[in-house]
Order: structure tokens, then C-alpha cells, then sequence
């Protein structure tokens, strides 16, 4: 790798060096490095681009690495990554796509991801998105995940975009099963005329089932986001979202929640809240001796944070 294709797998997956434990990385198209484990498996699809990871039941305290790097102008690819996590497991995925694009043609990844966990496991799956470059070409990311969560088991999601996507349209859906539970924190910024659109369906099917899912974004410039979540209850369960959004400059930002009850004992929540940084709080950092846009990224940043 040169220096810009380290400097974006820094960003995406905080890697510096060759991780410990499984891992597969993608540059360009192609494998740029894998490695399995006695209890993790990566192996490559033959009929498509993209990976199967197998985790065997019983591991814990494991880590997989899968960045996805893009530093060719142009490049345009859709891969298929599918999990498989059995019982008994407490893992940590480490996704995430950096595109570096200083070229004229449009460079764009999309990718789905797909987990089938079993029972009792708990799965924390880290993804970023990260574009740099000073070309005219668009950088792109649609990325869509797919989540079905065994009975009593725990599917943890922390996605992060906060620089350098021009558009993105995110797909999250997820199933869950008896006493299953997922948490989702989103954090998004755009820019200029970016534009992002983020939708989650969650599905609760089992018995004391449970779903929270929140999104904070800032919105600036003339840039553009959508918000979509969907709860639907079909058994005794619990489920909250909420979208959080600053609004700044001339952008825009539309957020439609919705929650659907098909059983008596579904208990659902939804929030929403958009709206510009209050005059109070940059009047109170700015008494403490920082201009008014530095008062702004200080709030911005404890906002995503």
C-alpha cells in the first residue's frame, strides 16, 4: 500500500499495521491481505464478489477486520459479504470504506452485509465511511445491512459518516427473534451539496424483544439528509428511535419515523428533533475566548460524539 491507501485504512479501521486475528482487506477491487483464525474462517465467494465469515460457536473476545479502501478514479464495485456467527459468541467486526478520488470519473462502493446469528451471542459491528481527494469525481457508498438476531442474543451497530461521502443511501434491516435485542447508534455530517438518505426497518417478531436506534446528524452548507425508521412490533416487545439533527447554513433535513403495533403488548416509541444551534450556547464559548465558528465545531463535535 502507499501512503494514501494507509492513510485512508488508518481512518476507516484505525489499522496502522497488520491486525491481530482475521482479517481481510480490499483495495481496489481486489484482496490485499487475509487471514482466518482457529475460530474465525474467511473465505471467498466464488460466484460474486465478496466474502463468507464463520465464527464457531463458543468464541470470545475476537476481532475481524474488513476494511474496503478505493484509491482508482472511477473504480465501481458491489460485493457480498455474508456472516455467520454461531452460539455462545461475543465478537467485534470492524468494517468501513474509504474512497480517495482525485480524478473526474465517479468512484462508488456499495456493499451488503448480511448476519445470521445464533443464540445468546453478542455482536458489536464498527463501520466508517471516509472520502477525501480533490478530483471532480463523486464519491459514492450505498451500503445495506442485513441483521437477523437469534433468540437472546445482542447485535450492537455504530456507523459513522462524517466526511467526505458526496451521496449515500443507507439500508438497514433486521429481524428479532425471542429475548434478541439490537442497539444502532448513527453519527452523520455532510457538506457542500452532499446528499444522505438513511433508512432503518426493524422487525420484532419474538417475545421481550427489544430495538433502540438513534441517529444525530449535522446537516451544513447546501448539503441534504433523509431519515426513515421504521418500527414494527409483532410480539411482547420493546422499541425506541430517535433522530437527533442540526441544521446549519442553507441545508435541509427530512425525518420520517414510523411505528406500527401488530400486537397489544408492543410497547414502541419514536423522536425527532431538527434544529439550528442555539444562540445561547455559542454566546457562552464565545465569552470564553473562541470566535464564533470555533464555538460551532465545538458544539458540532459534542453533538456526534
Amino acid at each position: 500500500m502507499d501512503a494514501i491507501e494507509k492513510n485512508l485504512l488508518a481512518e476507516v479501521a484505525d489499522l496502522h499495521n497488520v491486525p491481530e486475528g482475521a482479517y481481510n482487506i480490499r483495495l481496489n477491487g481486489q484482496s490485499a491481505g487475509r487471514q482466518s483464525t482457529a475460530h474465525i474462517e474467511i473465505t471467498g465467494k466464488e460466484d460474486k464478489p465478496g466474502i463468507d465469515i464463520r465464527i464457531l460457536p463458543g468464541t470470545r473476545n475476537e476481532s475481524v477486520h474488513i476494511p474496503v479502501i478505493l484509491s482508482e478514479s472511477g473504480l465501481q464495485e458491489m460485493v457480498y459479504n455474508d456472516f455467520y456467527i454461531g452460539d455462545d459468541c461475543d465478537v467485534t467486526i470492524i468494517a468501513g470504506c474509504g474512497i480517495h478520488n482525485c480524478g473526474v470519473d465517479t468512484s462508488k462502493h456499495d456493499g451488503i452485509h448480511s448476519f445470521f446469528i445464533g443464540k445468546n451471542s453478542r455482536v458489536v459491528y464498527v463501520e466508517k465511511h471516509y472520502g477525501e481527494g480533490d478530483g471532480e469525481g463523486g464519491r459514492v457508498m450505498n451500503p445495506t445491512t442485513v441483521i437477523h438476531v437469534g433468540e437472546g442474543s445482542t447485535f450492537e451497530m455504530q456507523t459513522t459518516q462524517i466526511k467526505g461521502i458526496d451521496s449515500t443511501d443507507r439500508v438497514t434491516e433486521a429481524d428479532l427473534a425471542e429475548g434478541a435485542s439490537l442497539v444502532i447508534h448513527e453519527k452523520l455530517m455532510t457538506h457542500g451539496h452532499q446528499t444522505a438518505k438513511t433508512r432503518f426497518t426493524v422487525a420484532m417478531d419474538g417475545d421481550d424483544c427489544s430495538a433502540n436506534v438513534v441517529s444525530r446528524s449535522v446537516a451544513k452548507e447546501s448539503s441534504h439528509q433523509e431519515f426513515f425508521a421504521s418500527l414494527v412490533g409483532n410480539a411482547r416487545c420493546a422499541g425506541h428511535s430517535e433522530c437527533d439533527a442540526i441544521i446549519m447554513d442553507s441545508a435541509s433535513v427530512r425525518s420520517v419515523p414510523e411505528i406500527t403495533a401488530n400486537c397489544t403488548e408492543a410497547s414502541l416509541i419514536h423522536e425527532a428533533a431538527i434544529g439550528k444551534i442555539a444562540g445561547d450556547q455559542l454566546i457562552k464559548l464565545m465569552t470564553l475566548g473562541l470566535t464564533e465558528q470555533e464555538a460551532e465545531e465545538q458544539i458540532v463535535n459534542g453533538f456526534l460524539k
